[in-house]
């Protein structure tokens, strides 16, 4: 599991399924930052991970502020799934 920042919206929501420098990750959440103040780009800060470490980002059985971070730009991500089954 890690946090990933990407520099501008790819058009993903919770749920999505993306891959990016190789890997394919499933977004389990999704912080948009800088819709009104800051970066001239809107910034998405997601935690993501594989499919079976979804259990764990549930019960918080991890640390955030341990996660590695990648940074990427939104055209630097492929969209498998963009959003999952709930997302609205």
């Amino acid at each position: 599991m890690k946090q990933l920042i990407i520099h501008g919206d790819p058009g993903i929501r919770n749920g999505a399924i993306i891959r990016y420098d190789g890997d394919e990750v499933v977004c389990f959440g999704i912080n948009r930052n800088g819709e009104y103040h800051g970066p001239d780009r809107v910034q998405l800060w997601c935690t993501v991970g594989a499919e079976d470490e979804y259990e764990d980002y549930e019960k918080r059985n991890y640390t955030p502020h341990f996660l590695d971070v990648d940074r990427v730009d939104a055209e630097a991500v492929d969209v498998v799934r963009p959003k999952g089954d709930l997302a609205v």
